[in-house]
């Protein structure tokens, strides 16, 4: 069991102030379980732990009380109430058999006048105590958006699996039909391969973006044209599928290095959120062009446009305006594939005709 005067607060007081120290505090049993005071009681002295422990709790709700602080031998506790006048802020209960002592706030206000070296001590001890309970709140702040962060990963998933998912279903069902021929069959097959592909490419994608690192790209020399054409045969169903028109300008007869796997998802996500702005139906366009030596690729939609909002934090992780299930998740990836082919990519709005989404990939 600690002693009284071998507590923080008390350690530099002289011996005059022990003795009457000694001879004001009220050494107090309390069993596992019993408070020593509630949320609320009046703030009527201080109370320092000889033996056992004291566990510091506020109320949550109407039956659920938060632990946030354990006191042990030779601290003190119940300080803050007494300080500023006020009724108790949390709850103090024995989380075993412990002793306390009480030190009435009247004698230990009068005390604390005559001695600038209590005065100090209870000044340190206040400062530790608040630094203790701002460290364990920024632990706690920083677990919850760890918490948010993968919550709101979780949420992107879900939210990019629905459509591949969709088509797969939907495939299957035709290809079950007993009407169905063999080409048929084979077609449903190609689809659902190249919807299974694409979750695959979708979910490898997002955990590259969580570990941050720069990933290596496997760049192959291929015509533009051809590429995305057969790109094309994969989004044209899905865009249909919504309500809205595709229309695609010539590309031009070019060759450049890309990852074929990794740039489709920048024309599938870009495509997915110009139809989900599109609700009841419009078109997307699709424009090529060659400047220098590189090759532009424009993708507009007849939408709203974007929100002046999140326009100028479009393409940071999260950034989402207007939608009930996205987080803005997409446009980070997109732009991250992009630059990582050395390109750039932007958006902008045009007048009456909805958002403009441009990258520009080098061509050598």
């Amino acid at each position: 069991m600690i002693a009284l005067e071998s507590s923080k607060p008390f350690r530099m007081l002289k011996p005059v102030e022990l003795t009457a120290l000694r001879q004001i505090a009220r050494e107090r049993k309390v069993s596992a379980g019993q408070d020593v005071f509630k949320e609320g009681d009046n703030g009527d002295g201080v109370y320092v732990v000889g033996d056992g422990l004291i566990e510091i709790s506020v109320k949550m709700s109407e039956n659920v009380r938060r632990a946030f602080y354990q006191v042990p031998p030779g601290e003190l506790f119940g300080e803050m109430a007494v300080l500023e006048m006020k009724p108790r802020s949390a709850s103090a209960t024995a989380a075993k058999d412990s002793t306390v002592y009480f030190i009435p706030r009247a004698e230990l206000l009068l005390m604390i006048e005559r001695s600038p070296e209590l005065a100090l001590g209870m000044l340190r001890e206040i400062s530790q105590r608040l630094r203790e309970f701002n460290r364990r709140y920024i632990e706690e702040v920083l677990q919850a958006e760890r918490l948010a962060i993968i919550g709101r990963f979780a949420r992107s998933i879900v939210h990019d699996l629905k459509n591949p998912l969709n088509i797969i279903s939907l495939t299957s069902e035709i290809s079950a039909l007993a009407k169905g021929g063999l080409d048929d069959r084979k077609n449903s097959h190609v689809t659902i391969r190249k919807q299974v592909e694409r979750i695959n490419d979708m979910v490898s994608e997002i955990l590259e973006f969580t570990q941050g690192a720069a990933t290596d790209l496997l760049l192959t020399p291929m015509d533009y044209g051809r590429y995305i054409g057969q790109l094309l045969e994969e989004l044209r169903p899905e865009v249909e599928l919504r309500g809205c028109r595709l229309e695609v300008e010539p590309v031009p007869d070019v060759r450049l290095p890309l990852d074929p796997k990794r740039l489709r998802r920048v024309f599938h996500n870009l495509i997915h959120n110009a139809t989900e702005a599109m609700s009841s139906g419009g078109q997307v366009t699709l424009r090529f062009r060659v400047d220098k030596n590189e090759i532009i690729t424009e993708i507009e939609d007849t939408g709203p446009g974007i929100a002046p909002e999140i326009a100028d934090r479009l393409f940071e992780a999260f950034t989402t305006y207007g939608k009930a299930n996205g987080t803005g998740l997409g446009l980070s990836i997109c732009k991250r594939i992009v630059e990582d082919h050395r390109g750039r990519i932007s958006a902008a709005n045009r007048p009456g005709k909805g958002a403009l989404f441009s990258f520009a990939l080098p061509l050598a």
